[in-house]
């Protein structure tokens, strides 16, 4: 077999061991949990906070 040949028993081989198996049961349906935000903070202060980040 020259280089570049197709090699289906590679092919296979690969395709078996790049397969992810799922299970059924892993969908979700419920979320819980919160989520907050904080915006007080003007687009200017947050781009000093950056900048001071940046600079250290």
């Amino acid at each position: 077999m020259s280089m570049g040949d197709y090699d289906e028993a590679e092919h296979r081989r690969r395709e078996q061991m790049n397969t992810v198996e799922t299970a059924t049961d892993d969908d979700r349906t419920v979320y819980e949990g919160t989520v907050e935000y904080d915006s007080g903070d003007s687009t200017e202060a947050l781009l000093e906070q950056f900048r001071e980040i940046v600079h250290r």
